[in-house]
């Protein structure tokens, strides 16, 4: 009977295990950008017509979305979370602008936004400095990068802004040597 116990109390330890892990996951907290802090960010990245925009982290969508309704761009938006997706694409639909934007369910370490003219981050600290390698590996020089709240450690921004107390980053993609 204690094997049985031992067994059972150990299989719920490990499957409470195995579900922090699958959560973990999705540990980066879905904080919506202010609207007025998406503006921000697109206008600080001089988003033109026809460009690409990605957005990593995209949650609902508003910021790819606001790059096609406002700006004229495409934009990708990428997320962990099926559910952000959803939600995306829902808004993407009520906003008419499914022509111009898409959105992945997927790892944004693992998703390919080497041909983004401007690359979007709401992330932590260390996702952020985490996915710097990648970004200056593999996007086009001239590209922007826009982070709303937080940096890239000793990659210091070419401008940076405050919105309504929030700080917004620009980095510009350098030549490569």
């Amino acid at each position: 009977m204690k094997l049985i116990n031992y067994l059972f109390i150990s299989f719920l330890v490990l499957g409470g295990m195995q579900l922090n892990a699958q959560q973990l996951v999705l540990d980066v907290p879905y904080v919506p950008t202010p609207q007025e802090v998406v503006d921000g960010m697109l206008e600080l990245a001089d988003v033109k017509k026809g460009e690409v925009v990605y957005d990593l982290g995209c949650g609902d969508g508003r910021i790819v979305i606001t790059a096609a309704k406002k700006f004229g761009a495409t934009g990708i938006g990428v997320d962990l979370n099926p559910e952000r997706i959803e939600e995306a694409n829902a808004n993407a639909v009520e906003a008419k602008v499914t022509d111009k934007v898409t959105f992945h369910e997927g790892d944004l370490f693992n998703f390919d936004f080497s041909k983004a003219d401007v690359l979007t981050l709401y992330l932590l600290p260390d996702v952020n400095l985490k996915l710097k390698p990648k970004i200056l590996a593999e996007m086009k020089p001239g590209s922007r990068v826009v982070s709303h709240a937080f940096n890239m450690g000793d990659w210091e921004p070419d401008k940076s802004i405050t919105i309504d107390g929030r700080n917004v980053y620009l980095w510009i993609i350098p030549e490569k040597k």
